[in-house]
């Protein structure tokens, strides 16, 4: 959402009229905040895993739960995405590839949009998304959210630790080299 706002408020925040005075300060330090805010926010890409582990469960729609602690013991590429997104869309055959062929890894795609289960599964079974979806939900997936765009990828360790992400649209290569560089050297 910043990034819609921030020409206008930095228009609004240089403009030379008088009459803009407190207009001018409110979107300075509306443009502080925010920027503050993304960078505090934002999970850089590729960044370096986290202590903790990470887990969530949400519902795909069809009503069957799906948690990613149950995927403990395989790598997991949890995909955020939402079906007018273009870029989310050109992944998804990659997805769907990466997920059928790597016994080692999972995909999960968290569908962020409001539309209708019908709608969603349509969109997943004309997609051949043979992989996970599920839902964003109501409440945000700490510390996969708040997102910095769509499509948002993350890759989750066997031990369930973040181990990467990535704002914007990934391709193989990009997720093939967090799995290489997390191997041991022999």
């Amino acid at each position: 959402m910043f990034a819609s706002i921030a020409p206008f408020l930095t228009t609004i925040a240089r403009a030379g009229s008088p009459g803009f005075q407190p207009l001018r300060r409110v979107c300075a330090l509306a443009l502080l905040v925010a920027t503050t805010a993304a960078a505090t926010n934002a999970v850089p890409d590729d960044a370096p895993a986290a202590a903790d582990t990470v887990d969530f469960e949400r519902y795909d729609p069809n009503g069957r739960l799906v948690r990613l602690s149950d995927f403990r013991g395989r790598w997991v590429v949890v995909n955020f995405w939402a079906s007018w997104c273009g870029p989310c869309v050109r992944e998804i055959p990659m997805l769907r590839e990466l997920h059928d062929s790597r016994g080692d890894v999972t995909v999960i795609g968290v569908n962020f949009e409001e539309i209708g289960d019908a709608e969603l599964i349509a969109f997943i079974e004309e997609s051949r998304m043979d992989y996970p979806v599920v839902r964003a939900g109501d409440e945000p997936l700490v510390p996969f959210e708040p997102l910095k765009g769509l499509p948002s990828t993350f890759v989750v360790s066997p031990a369930g630790e973040l181990f990467a992400a990535r704002a914007g649209e990934v391709d193989r290569a990009w997720i093939e080299k967090r799995l290489v560089s997390a191997r041991p050297s022999p």
